[in-house]
């Protein structure tokens, strides 16, 4: 038994020996530029060689001994380890970033393809395993930590699908590069600055406006919605695409083709039907839809760009049954008389849209009295847009008649219609007893000189207005006159558009003065008003340290 433990004592002092010249070895090869670039085979010679014949001797420092080393082994034994190599200079760590052995590994191998570099930390090797697997185990990320969790959200695909990340990943840095990758002009301060929220109302956006009825396979429809209800908040399509139809077989097609284009007499087609996706959207709270297709180009058809009959009242009844909806934009859809009159009579007792939208159609006098009757109920609009539409003289008496009774809309744009004077007049006698209404739009409304009294007493009784655009009338010099007069009256218009009337230029600038003048002292009041709002929420023992200075308002 002491035989055999003698002669284990004197194997372990060999490995000592052995390990303490294989760090000598290594320590002089680090030093030495000429034996680091040496690499595959002529290494391994050299490393037998110099075990063999032992370590060579650094200049000014003295030959270890055998002795030594065995001393140092006995002492590396009551220890516990064994004597680490001294430092290399840190010149050779500049020039070979290995040559720094506490960053290399301490045992050379045989394969000249062994690298002396540090095994990767545990903590990256689980990271890229999960990253790897992410689709097959995605419920891991709740359970990592939180520095370990932006790190995987920082290296997963963006390609990963919505049924994964939807619920799972709630951190914007991860939507941001889903929205850089799929899109080069990402402006999200548009979706409240948030990057989820675009990146799920962008991509519901593009499958409506490329749904074609009766040929897109609706799964991928029906998968998204219920993933996107609760980050979409609007939803602004561009274009609706009515279904495809079957070319009709003759040697004559092309010349009834075009005929039927020219005339616009192709049977009807219905677009896309919201009915499914307003009900799965229960944050849904803008609605902006166009019914045409952009860039047709050659293709064009009139079908293309019908609103049909089928479409509004369906339509309709979808914004009728979203209660939530807030704001709802109709434009550039050939919307007329009879299809506003169905849309109105759905929406009239609508609890929350505060903004109608419906420029750019070809609404009339039957479509404005509808809207007026909209307007006269228990409706909630604040703001109420007509531009570019076809509304004449009655049309004009009836919105404002319902001009006289609401209170609550405050901005009304009726810019590219045809009031004419008597139209003017109607509108301008409502203003004259409304008391809400603070912006309005009257351009290009074919207004002539017979107007400016009407809207001269307008601007010298209303008290709310603050912003009026009566811009390309032919109002001339002498209502020119008239609105300067009934101006410097008024104390509250900041805001008047009178470019191309025909004014002149001598009213044109002294209006501005007066508006000037009314921006100033608006712009005082809030100084004054906000430092009232200081003096109230200050404590009653600094209260009478605070002394407001009031403004002094000199009006020339």
């Amino acid at each position: 038994m002491t035989g055999n433990g003698n002669r284990f004592e004197f194997y372990f002092q060999i490995v000592i020996v052995t390990r303490s010249y294989l760090d000598i070895i290594l320590q002089a090869k680090m030093s030495d530029p000429a034996v680091t670039d040496v690499s595959g085979e002529d290494k391994i010679d050299e490393d037998a060689k110099s075990i063999k014949s032992g370590p060579k001797s650094q200049p000014g420092s003295k030959q270890p001994s055998r002795a030594g080393s065995a001393q140092s082994g006995k002492s590396g034994k009551s220890s516990g380890r064994p004597a680490m190599a001294a430092t290399p200079a840190g010149s050779a760590r500049g020039d070979n970033p290995a040559a720094d052995w506490r960053q290399m590994r301490r045992i050379i191998a045989e394969d000249p393809a062994y690298s002396l570099a540090t095994v990767p930390l545990l903590v990256d090797l689980c990271i890229k395993h999960i990253v790897t697997h992410f689709e097959n185990n995605s419920t891991i990320l709740n359970d990592l930590p939180l520095r370990y969790k932006s790190k995987v959200l920082d290296k997963i695909s963006t390609d990963i699908p919505l049924k994964i990340t939807a619920n799972l990943v709630q951190e914007e840095d991860y939507w941001k590069r889903c929205c850089k990758a799929r899109w080069e002009i990402c402006d999200v301060s548009q979706y409240g600055s948030n990057w989820k929220r675009m990146y799920f109302e962008r991509n519901l956006q593009q499958i409506v406006e490329n749904f074609v009825p009766e040929t897109t396979d609706p799964n991928e429809l029906n998968e998204t919605l219920p993933l996107s209800a609760n980050y979409v908040k609007k939803l602004d399509v561009q274009q609706l695409l009515p279904p495809v139809r079957e070319a009709p077989k003759g040697p004559d097609f092309d010349d009834a083709s075009d005929a039927g284009s020219d005339a616009g007499d192709e049977p009807e087609c219905d677009h896309f039907n919201f009915a499914p996706v307003l009900k799965c959207l229960t944050n849904l709270e803008e609605l902006h839809l166009t019914y045409g297709v952009s860039d047709c180009g050659m293709n064009f058809e009139w079908n293309l760009f019908k609103f049909t009959a089928r479409d509004c009242l369906q339509l309709a009844q979808c914004v009728a049954a979203c209660k939530h909806l807030k704001v709802f934009h109709l434009s550039r859809s050939t919307l007329d008389d009879d299809k506003t009159r169905v849309l109105i009579s759905h929406i009239l007792d609508h609890p929350s849209l505060i903004t109608l939208d419906l420029s750019h159609n070809t609404i009339s006098d039957r479509g404005a009295r509808a809207i007026g009757k909209f307007l006269n109920n228990r409706s909630q609009l604040v703001s109420l847009n007509l531009c570019d539409n076809d509304i004449k003289v009655l049309g004009a008496q009836a919105i404002a008649h319902a001009l006289t009774k609401n209170t609550t809309l405050q901005n009304l744009n009726l810019r590219l219609n045809r009031l004419g004077d008597e139209g003017a007049s109607a509108i301008s006698r409502a203003l004259q007893r409304n008391s809400t209404l603070q912006k309005i739009n009257l351009g290009s409304n074919e207004f002539g000189e017979a107007t400016a009294p009407f809207l001269q007493e307008v601007i010298m009784q209303n008290t709310t207005l603050k912003s009026m655009d009566l811009s390309c009338n032919k109002l001339g010099p002498e209502g020119g006159k008239q609105i300067q007069e009934g101006m410097e009256v008024n104390t509250t218009i900041t805001h008047m558009d009178l470019r191309i009337t025909d004014c002149g230029q001598e009213a044109e600038y002294c209006i501005q003065q007066i508006l000037h003048r009314n921006k100033e002292t608006e712009r005082q009041s809030k100084i004054q008003d906000n430092s009232g709002r200081i003096w109230k929420r200050l404590p009653p023992q600094a209260a009478h340290r605070f002394k407001p200075e009031v403004p002094t308002i000199t009006v020339s």
